[in-house]
């Protein structure tokens, strides 16, 4: 049976056996957590309901998620799951519009549902607690002060654009990655954050960058865990992708155009191969759309690329089929979603050897290109979609299916949770 409950109900909370014996009893908090969506959302959704596989799993989480979360546990329940739902009073939350205020009250928040961990943990002792959403590294958790294992992440955030980039950002650009950097140092140096990471039994970083960053805060033991899957069912409807077509080559890149998504660097690129009849289409809208379409006129290849906006998903899957390869040149991405999506679709990918895509793509499945500077990475981009054909797009496309399979379904991810929760526990009562 699955429990729904509110701030009121917490002394309440049902201690009824699951219908199979779970390992271990673990408290979580995921601020962000929604079925069926990307992003944090989609990473708290479904790391804490893969975990409840094999442990029962309490979450706290907040009282907007509720609607979604009740409607896909009544669809496909799972016995050893349930949730909380808190928030803060709403004296304290007025101040609160979107994203603004959004960092003060996440932090509140935190403190909050730190205090409702104690107290269910009072009424029934947890085994485990775990840190899910937010994942960012430099942002603290409090459950540590349950006094019991405590387990963070997937944490990311540790990657950084390379400095030779910052050059082609424009002003604005540059601006975002001071001030992203100075938010990284203040929230690293806070006394807050390096409690968290001396106290986590195990932490999970989404990289070896962030795993860098969580060792320096303090962390001693750290496993790498990206935060990009798809669940089964996922996997299974994008294998019937139908195989890249023949004909003149097609790349797609798919994404907010933002500045650090690299995308200047595949348009560049895509001019300096040339290309008889070959063909680069953009699916998404974002600040840096001007600058790029700009760009397309300055290269002289506006008339072989389009940008299509922002597209539903059926369009983008479309769009994805008639494509050869995905281009995503990002130049600090945690995750990268559309990486795993074109993988399990057949396409191979060509990405940088930065952050979360360079976990996923490997020679074997796409083309990973170092990143030292702009021109290096742009002549290197260039040289391998001058010699790219569609049947080598087939060849590396079959293999990411297979390597999504094997390394990047959340039920693998899930399974590398709960396993960790066993560790974190084992490691404590040594």
């Amino acid at each position: 049976m699955i429990h729904m409950l509110h701030n009121a109900d917490i002394e309440t909370l049902p201690t009824t056996p699951p219908t199979h014996l779970p390992s271990h009893t673990v408290i979580a908090t995921a601020y962000s957590c929604e079925p069926n969506k990307g992003s944090e959302p989609g990473i708290g959704w479904n790391v804490v309901r893969e975990a409840a596989r094999q442990h029962r799993v309490t979450v706290i989480t907040r009282e907007n998620n509720q609607p979604a979360i009740e409607a896909e546990l009544a669809r496909d329940p799972e016995p050893n799951l349930q949730f909380v739902y808190f928030d803060l009073p709403a004296w304290a939350r007025w101040w609160k519009r979107g994203t603004r205020g959004l960092q003060a009250y996440y932090y509140l928040w935190q403190i909050g549902a730190a205090r409702v961990a104690r107290r269910l943990h009072a009424a029934t002792p947890f085994d485990v607690a775990h840190h899910v959403t937010f994942g960012r590294y430099w942002n603290p958790s409090f459950l540590p002060s349950l006094g019991i294992p405590f387990v963070w992440g997937p944490v990311g955030g540790g990657e950084s654009a390379p400095k030779p980039f910052w050059a082609g950002f424009g002003m604005k650009g540059r601006l975002y990655e001071q001030v992203r950097d100075l938010a990284r140092w203040i929230g690293a140096a806070d006394p807050a954050v390096k409690r968290t990471a001396r106290a986590a039994a195990l932490t999970f970083a989404t990289t070896e960058e962030t795993a860098q960053a969580v060792r320096e805060a303090g962390a001693q033991r750290v496993e790498i865990l990206g935060n990009a899957a798809l669940n089964q069912a996922e996997i299974d409807r994008l294998a019937d992708t139908p195989p890249p077509p023949d004909g003149p080559l097609r790349f797609l890149s798919v994404g907010r155009l933002l500045h650090w998504k690299g995308f200047d660097l595949g348009l560049r690129a895509f001019a300096e191969a040339g290309g008889a009849g070959s063909t680069y289409a953009f699916v998404g809208d974002g600040p840096d759309r001007a600058r790029l379409e700009a760009l397309a006129q300055d290269l002289d290849v506006a008339d072989r690329v389009t940008f299509h906006g922002v597209l539903p998903r059926s369009e983008t899957l479309a769009e994805m089929g008639r494509s050869h390869a995905l281009v995503h040149p990002s130049l600090h991405d945690s995750g990268g979603w559309v990486c795993i999506e074109a993988m399990a679709a057949g396409r191979p990918v060509f990405c940088l050897d930065l952050g979360g895509p360079a976990i996923m793509v490997d020679d074997e499945t796409g083309i990973n290109i170092p990143a030292e500077s702009p021109e290096q990475a742009v002549r290197d981009l260039a040289a391998a979609m001058r010699t790219f054909t569609p049947a080598r797009a087939g060849v590396l496309g079959r293999a990411a299916q297979r390597r999504t399979q094997a390394h990047f379904t959340w039920e693998g991810k899930g399974r590398q949770v709960a396993a960790g929760y066993r560790t974190a526990v084992a490691t404590a009562s040594r």
